[in-house]
């Protein structure tokens, strides 16, 4: 065991081993950000975007599509916070779950095997859930499970070095990334009508940021080669929206942002020094991943991730941690997100949930309600009030198991 990870041994032996506040009750605000998250994601079964098509002029509705769906290429909307905040929130759990392994006098061995089990069950689950309702297995990586298993076990390893170090590797990381985009130029004769994208489409970059253009990057020729090597219906050419495989790299710069954000959360400090730092951290990433887009040196591009969108999205995520660490851990004032805590303290099953419950819920409630009666407010309202009761349904559901306490883990 490195002297890191003996260190945190015995810091462990002094300190609570879970991710649970010093009177040994859970951190609330954990809980209340990934329910959020959580939330945000079933929320998708209200199909805002659609009804906000129905009303054009309707301005509220507008920003509420804009903030409901992922934007095309450069920005960030709510929407896109969900998968960025899910992955810092496993970053973030990790020093609660090393320090009560270690509590427990768990190997450094018999850890890192339990790390490398772990991602390899993240990245199973993903395809899997990615090949519903396919022929053959869909080989692809970018879905939030495999994103985060692909890069679970580096995390792991780097949480066992210390702090200074783990910031070493995240500026490492993201350093490299940039720079693999930045000395990377498309092939000659390069055709991007032939990878996805329309001779008119306005969110194509010229000069120096047309390194981190759609389909014409490196993490998109890698995928090119990569995908083509698992038996397919039909040879990979491109993406559709441009997601990339090698995203998990910047990805997992945007954990150990997490890991960073959870050893502030756990370490015996005043609550304002934590909040403090929340919020000084929180504002200096988000200025860095802005700078690095407004000067053009790299655009906040969450579908290939970039590293200044990892930055970015980072600084949010630890914004929005001390926002709920001040409500729900120092004032403890969490009733208005216990709702959310239901849902969070089941993240796993609710993740599941959306991938595969959203049409069976819907046929079993327009079978017996009848379709009518989500007809009351008239056609263009009918996917949100049949949306807003099968929310409703998967809520309980995870309430049953929240009072059971019955919780998937991996």
């Amino acid at each position: 065991m490195n002297s890191a990870a003996r260190d945190l041994a015995i810091q462990s032996k002094k300190q609570t081993a879970a991710p649970r506040e010093g009177n040994g009750q859970r951190q609330a605000s954990i809980d209340a950000y990934r329910g959020v998250v959580m939330f945000l994601m079933l929320a998708e079964v209200l199909h805002l975007a659609k009804l906000a098509s129905n009303y054009p002029e309707n301005v509220f509705l507008q920003h509420l599509q804009f903030h409901t769906s992922h934007v095309e290429w450069i920005g960030c909307s709510l929407h896109d916070m969900i998968q960025p905040s899910f992955s810092f929130l496993v970053g973030v759990a990790l020093p609660f779950s090393l320090a009560a392994r270690l509590a427990r006098d768990a190997s450094t061995a018999s850890m890192i095997l339990h790390a490398l089990l772990r991602s390899i069950i993240l990245i199973a689950m993903g395809i899997a859930l990615r090949s519903m309702n396919r022929e053959i297995t869909n080989f692809t990586f970018e879905d939030t499970l495999t994103q985060i298993g692909l890069g679970y076990f580096f995390l792991f390893c780097i949480a066992l070095t210390s702090n200074w170090q783990r910031v070493g590797w995240c500026i490492l990381i993201l350093l490299g990334y940039w720079l693999w985009f930045a000395l990377w130029s498309v092939p000659p004769g390069f055709d991007a009508t032939k990878v996805g994208v329309p001779p008119d489409w306005p969110h194509w970059l010229s000069g120096f940021q047309a390194h981190w253009n759609k389909n014409a990057n490196p993490a998109w020729a890698a995928d090119v080669w990569f995908l083509n090597l698992f038996p397919r219906d039909q040879p990979f050419p491109y993406n559709g929206g441009g997601y990339c495989t090698l995203s998990f790299v910047p990805t997992l710069g945007t954990m150990i942002l997490g890991l960073l954000a959870g050893e502030v959360l756990k370490r015996p400090m005043k609550p304002s020094a934590k909040l403090a730092s929340f919020a000084v951290v929180g504002v200096g990433l988000t200025g860095i991943g802005w700078g690095l887009g407004a000067f053009e040196l790299c655009p906040i591009v969450k579908r290939i991730w970039t590293p200044s969108f990892a930055l970015y999205s980072g600084g949010l995520c630890w914004l929005a941690l001390g926002t709920l660490f001040a409500i729900c851990d120092w004032a403890r004032f969490r009733v208005c997100f216990w709702p959310f805590m239901v849902i969070g303290a089941n993240s796993i099953a609710a993740y599941i949930m959306s991938w595969t419950l959203e049409r069976p819920i819907q046929a079993f409630l327009e079978r017996h309600l009848g379709r009518d009666f989500f007809m009351a407010a008239g056609e263009s309202y009918h996917s949100l009030l049949l949306g807003i009761a099968t929310l409703l349904v998967m809520w309980l559901m995870l309430l049953w198991m929240f009072r059971k306490r019955i919780f998937i883990r991996i």
